[in-house]
């Protein structure tokens, strides 16, 4: 069921702002090369991105920033969990400096794993 949720954030995320993370066009969101990983039945991840939320544009940031106050706590913490259980999730985000306590958001497109991440 949390999956669900985890895919409900995807979704709005895929739905609300297409292109998201390849919009910015800024060659510092790339994040680590890995490969090919299946995250749901269908979806093959071939490239993880780790964007500071704090890079995105402001209209950007703040349809990022709704849907994560719409988000409980629950499911972020699976979320997190299911981040941690990806050896080439875990090894982006070391490779950016942050955890996956940080990440707030994903947004998976075209094998395309993003990681959106706030920092203090």
């Amino acid at each position: 069921m949390r999956i669900f949720t985890a895919s409900a954030i995807i979704a709005a995320l895929c739905l609300g702002t297409p292109a998201l993370v390849l919009a910015q066009g800024t060659p510092s969101q790339r994040g680590a090369e890995s490969p090919p990983a299946q995250s749901q039945p269908g979806t093959v991840i071939r490239t993880i991105q780790v964007v500071d939320v704090k890079e995105l544009q402001p209209a950007v940031r703040s349809k990022v920033d709704e849907i994560i106050s719409q988000t409980s706590d629950e499911d972020m913490q699976s979320l997190r969990k299911t981040i941690d259980a990806t050896p080439q999730a875990v090894s982006a985000l070391k490779a950016k400096g942050v955890t996956s306590s940080q990440v707030v958001a994903i947004n998976i497109a075209d094998g395309v794993l993003t990681m959106f991440t706030k920092t203090a």
